[in-house]
């Protein structure tokens, strides 16, 4: 997929949008720009009659089904239903249906909208990170414990992120051999920390205690701080995993950090005030920790187009190298 997201790529896509938005009610003549490339693209339109922006995702074709997609609003109905989590509402089509559909870019292409949320990505480096983990922990444990409690739909179909849809033969993102600047050496080392990764998540168990629906995802750049609120959003990756998952991928792209340590004593704090988290749970969060970096390190690799993965490249494998051999000096003694 490499160049995917280039200018003309784009531009497809946002034009293909202008022709699909009067499905929701907005005006033909509405403005609508690039907001984020990732996983999905990402577009806000904004309507000349009313002033009011809405978020546009088309999603990557190949990536999820149309149910996966009905199943993931769905939920996200549910959590605003019960009033589990702050996080834009779901918009429906004039017709009553939730998801559009448009042929653009050589492919055809399911699209959502939601409302607009304020706020502001939350940085690392503020002075607010560590309240707002503890924060965000009690927000995690709060859609655990929604999800161990709803009874979903019976159309309801989301993936499952475990060991082998993560790093073993069944890879959802790719597969970490074909990580940038890998060598023979990384390789070996990797496949080491693959294997002792196999083990432990075998010995850990998918209980319903410590594994069920979760937002899998919950990295800064999916939360959005306005005053006390503290938003949440893109669930397009939800599904089944260990519940502790949910912190290692609220701190992406900066795990190996010396605030990291600090963030997880505020994290637990937070969470167990709103629900139990057993000392093995906590105890093994640093290893899923990794797991997310190596996970991360075979997307930055399958999704080479995207801005993220081109401003990361070969030193991102390299640092996970590095952390894999921190890994296995305390797994393998």
């Amino acid at each position: 997929m490499a160049g995917m997201y280039e200018d003309n790529f784009v531009e497809q896509l946002r034009q293909g949008l202008s022709g699909l938005t009067e499905g929701w009610g907005l005006s033909p003549q509405c403005n609508v720009t690039t907001l984020n490339l990732s996983e999905n693209a990402t577009f806000k339109a904004v309507d000349p009659d009313t002033g009011q922006p809405v978020i546009l995702r088309v999603h990557r074709p190949g990536y999820h089904t149309r149910q996966e997609i009905e199943s993931e609003l769905q939920w996200i109905h549910d959590l605003r239903r019960e009033g589990i989590v702050a996080t834009p509402k779901p918009l429906a089509r004039k017709d009553g249906s939730y998801i559009g559909s448009m042929f653009a870019a050589g492919d055809n292409r399911d699209v959502v909208a939601f409302e607009f949320m304020s706020g502001a990505e939350p940085s690392q480096a503020s002075d607010g990170i560590v309240a707002g983990f503890r924060e965000l922990g009690a927000i995690s444990a709060r859609l655990h414990r929604h999800a161990q409690g709803w009874k979903r739909p019976g159309t309801f179909r989301r993936k499952t992120w475990h060991y082998e849809t993560m790093l073993g033969s069944s890879p959802l993102w790719g597969d970490w051999r074909e990580a940038l600047g890998l060598n023979a050496v990384g390789m070996s080392i990797l496949e080491r920390a693959s294997r002792a990764l196999q083990k432990f998540l075998a010995d850990f168990g998918e209980g319903p205690e410590r594994f069920g629906l979760i937002h899998a995802d919950l990295r800064l750049a999916n939360l959005l701080v306005d005053g006390d609120r503290l938003g949440v959003i893109d669930f397009d990756d939800c599904g089944f995993s260990w519940f502790v998952y949910d912190f290692a991928s609220a701190v992406s792209f900066f795990e190996h950090e010396p605030i990291v340590p600090e963030l997880l004593e505020s994290w637990t704090e937070g969470y167990r005030s709103v629900a139990p988290l057993s000392a093995a749970d906590v105890a093994a969060i640093p290893t899923f920790v990794f797991l997310r970096r190596f996970l991360l390190t075979a997307w930055v690799a399958s999704h080479a187009e995207t801005p993220t993965a081109q401003s990361l490249g070969a030193p991102f494998t390299h640092g996970t190298v590095e952390l894999a051999e921190a890994f296995l000096s305390k797994t393998e003694r």
